[in-house]
């Protein structure tokens, strides 16, 4: 396979992947909002998601093909019923994992998360950072976005210290990167053409 063929490939992949993210997303909203349940579906999502990014062995079971269906589902109803996430979000996670999707699961967090937030008349704005922001820097941030943007801002923030300080902050199709990472490579180069 040469690299145009792989290239195309991982396209198409990623492209699938959005399609099942904005599908089961969207059906969860329909639902939440149907039942007047979209704060609380977050939250109970925002739960879930925090198991996951607290927990390797729960990572490798969502992304893992290794794993069967019945391993998966039979793994995951054990993990929601210990952390009493029932009703819509339990069932929904229960269908995902059932389907083999749990793969995308972070993407229809988020995607979910994007939905909740349009509907408050809110801008989503992910923001990476090297550690985990203060209440001030977040509510800090929160003004400086709004200011930028014109609308009430939920933060989706990821901690990575891989990028050792500052942070990249995206909002819709606009990305800020002032990471240290970023900053040195930039650095690295300019010295390399100067030497």
């Amino acid at each position: 396979m040469n690299s145009a063929e792989k290239d195309i490939l991982v396209a198409n992949s990623e492209m699938m992947i959005s399609g099942v993210t904005s599908r089961y997303a969207s059906a969860l909203f329909d639902l939440a909002n149907a039942e007047k349940k979209i704060p609380a579906v977050e939250k109970d999502l925002g739960r879930f998601d925090a198991l996951l990014k607290g927990s390797d062995a729960l990572k490798r079971l969502v992304v893992s093909p290794v794993f069967s269906a019945d391993d998966q589902s039979n793994a995951i109803d054990a993990i929601l019923t210990k952390a009493k996430i029932t009703g819509l979000v339990g069932n929904f996670i229960r269908v995902v994992a059932r389907n083999r999707r749990l793969f995308a699961m972070q993407d229809m967090l988020a995607a979910y998360r994007k939905l909740a937030a349009e509907h408050r008349g809110e801008v989503t704005a992910d923001v990476t950072v090297a550690q985990k922001l203060s209440a001030e820097q977040t509510k800090e941030l929160k003004a400086a976005l709004k200011s930028v943007v014109g609308k009430e801002v939920a933060l989706n923030a990821t901690v990575d210290p891989s990028i050792l300080g500052g942070m990249i902050v995206k909002v819709g199709s606009r990305q800020i990167d002032t990471s240290l990472k970023i900053r040195l490579s930039s650095l690295k180069l300019a010295l390399k053409e100067v030497g």
